[in-house]
């Protein structure tokens, strides 16, 4: 089976995210990105040149679990696609854009210092009430004593 790929972008959230929903009631994520680039000297040092900025969407629980966690400054790596579209300029006149749509999205492991949850999530059906203890879903460890079998 051939292996999967798509693009990706990488940097940082240059704005505050926003969390909107389009007509159809799906959550929609925004945030401006920021990109910095280098030029490699003869020297085999590097000098930064102009960072650049573009767009960043995500939609559904992509974008609610993006809004809940980002915020400006982060450093983050996305998987998705890059999409063209017109929208209308400031002369009224329709002007070429582009965003990436993150499919996933995540903070950088390089850039970015972080504690893991590995508390396993609950289909939406058998997700626990609220009020019990945040601990009950937990997955316990495998236990060291041999199992018993009947």
């Amino acid at each position: 089976m051939a292996l999967h790929t798509q693009e990706s972008v990488s940097g940082f959230i240059a704005s505050d995210p926003q969390l909107t929903y389009t007509e159809r009631g799906d959550a929609r994520f925004y945030a401006k990105i920021g990109q910095e680039h280098y030029r490699k000297e003869p020297d085999g040092s590097f000098t930064q040149t102009e960072t650049t900025f573009h767009d960043l969407v995500a939609f559904q629980k992509t974008a609610e679990r993006a809004h809940a966690r980002f915020a400006k400054g982060d450093k983050f790596v996305a998987e998705g696609y890059t999409r063209q579209y017109g929208r209308t300029g400031p002369d009224g006149e329709t002007v070429k854009a582009e965003e990436f749509v993150a499919k996933k999205l995540g903070h950088d492991l390089a850039r970015t210092s972080y504690e893991v949850d590995r508390t396993r999530r609950q289909p939406a059906s058998t997700a626990e009430p609220v009020g019990q203890s945040a601990g009950m879903g937990r997955r316990e460890s495998p236990s060291a004593a041999p199992a018993l079998g009947l």
